[in-house]
């Protein structure tokens, strides 16, 4: 029987054994097995564990990749839509972020706190709109839009 061993594919991914087999358990693998019962992945394993890599960087839970995996999942354009939603919501922050950091590189006011372009980058949070935790904002009514690039402040 062809395929690599357990070992050999982790090494392959750069992942322990027991991820391997927890992926397994999940029902995200089903690798062959050998007559001494040993697991074989082939390369269509291979490519199973190269998507559940990339989807996993793209922040899908397992129980959402198993959907995506499943040909037959009922829900799976439901799970995908809803992370795409995600993603777009991900990206909003990710593009607010950035236009308040640029801002504040360019802003010639050694205390942004004072000054009022920059208070329009953190206005939803101001306002209540946007509640914040540690890990992220959430805007409850969608994303922010940002205001247009600034090449100088008036502070």
């Amino acid at each position: 029987m062809n395929g690599e061993s357990i070992g050999e594919a982790a090494v392959r991914f750069g992942l322990e054994t027991h991820v391997l087999r927890h992926w397994e358990d999940e029902g995200l693998l089903r690798p062959a097995r050998d007559a001494a019962g040993r697991r074989r992945y082939d390369e269509g394993d291979n490519v199973r564990i190269a998507v559940i890599l990339r989807n996993k960087a793209a922040g899908l839970s397992l129980d959402q990749i198993r959907v995506l995996l499943d040909d037959g999942a009922p829900d799976r354009h439901r799970v995908l839509e809803a992370h795409v939603a995600e993603l777009d919501r991900r990206a909003a922050d990710i593009a607010q972020a950035r236009a308040m950091t640029e801002h504040a590189l360019r802003c010639r006011s050694h205390d942004i706190t004072e000054c009022p372009r920059f208070r329009s980058h953190v206005a939803d949070v101001l306002s209540g709109e946007a509640r914040w935790l540690l890990v992220h904002t959430e805007p409850t009514g969608g994303p922010v839009p940002s205001s247009p690039p600034e090449t100088t402040c008036a502070n």
